[in-house]
């Protein structure tokens, strides 16, 4: 059991693989790791690894997937001259400002759960924005954020030492004892080949609007914040040659330390 570590295992969480050898230990574990137990449908398998089953799970996902397409297509919500009018309102403004703001059909959770508005007499926008602390298997969903607020001061109340919420602050304790010269926010590329995901870094000292300007928004911005030394497979956009250049390197030094033991071996 990977929760107590001292009985038997008995089940295996489907979405993170988790043993378990009770149902406490199951809800422990959902607990700790922020876990709903639902297998992502989505995940990547290798080809090696296919089997008839993977077939038939993503056959079953397009199904659902077609399905709600269609209950979407036929909600009447969806025809409403205000729904379609307020929607190309904030693409619109969002266009103004260099953002290429993209919405979902009425149905899909993202545009049921987006709270972004424009306010006319302050002619700026409040958006929803989710942040993601990977490292923490954390999310936390803001609404109503203004678009002239810093992303330092968006992150305040949760990685800050002093300003953050103590419950907040115990959870992602990997990044208030962190220096926030470690700290990088990312935000993924849209339109992308599903293999090459890249990401934008944003500048914590700039506005909301700042950092979106010039990006293609789905809905609303979610913002990744990681640390650099734990950042894996998360690669920024035009670092690649960089990180390239440094395996290389490591490989190169590697291969040099190797044949000087192999000298040594031979001398001797």
């Amino acid at each position: 059991c990977d929760t107590c570590g001292g009985e038997e295992a008995k089940y295996r969480c489907p979405r993170c693989m988790k043993h378990s050898c009770s149902l406490p230990c199951v809800k422990k574990h959902k607990i700790a790791l922020s876990c709903n137990g639902v297998r992502d449908k989505t995940a990547f398998v290798s080809v090696t690894e296919f089997t008839d089953l993977n077939l038939l799970s993503d056959y079953r996902f397009l199904e659902d997937v077609g399905r709600t397409a269609d209950a979407a297509a036929r909600d009447l919500s969806v025809h409403r001259p205000t729904t379609n009018k307020f929607i190309n309102y904030l693409r619109n403004r969002a266009r103004r400002h260099n953002i290429n703001l993209k919405t979902l059909p009425i149905g899909f959770t993202k545009r049921r759960e987006n709270s972004t508005i424009f306010n006319k007499k302050e002619q700026k926008f409040y958006w929803h924005l989710k942040l993601v602390f990977p490292h923490c298997h954390a999310e936390y969903t803001l609404k109503r954020v203004p678009e002239d607020k810093t992303l330092a001061d968006i992150l305040k109340p949760y990685i800050d030492p002093v300003e953050s919420d103590p419950v907040v602050c115990q959870r992602l304790k990997i990044y208030t004892a962190s220096p926030r010269s470690d700290v990088q926010i990312l935000m993924k590329i849209e339109n992308r080949k599903q293999n090459s995901t890249r990401y934008n870094e944003l500048d914590a000292s700039r506005s909301l609007l700042e950092n979106l300007k010039n990006k293609v928004i789905i809905e609303y911005p979610t913002l990744f914040v990681v640390l650099k030394k734990l950042k894996k497979d998360m690669v920024v956009l035009g670092q690649e040659a960089t990180e390239s250049a440094e395996d290389s390197d490591s490989g190169s030094s590697s291969l040099s330390s190797e044949e000087e033991e192999g000298e040594i071996r031979e001398s001797s």
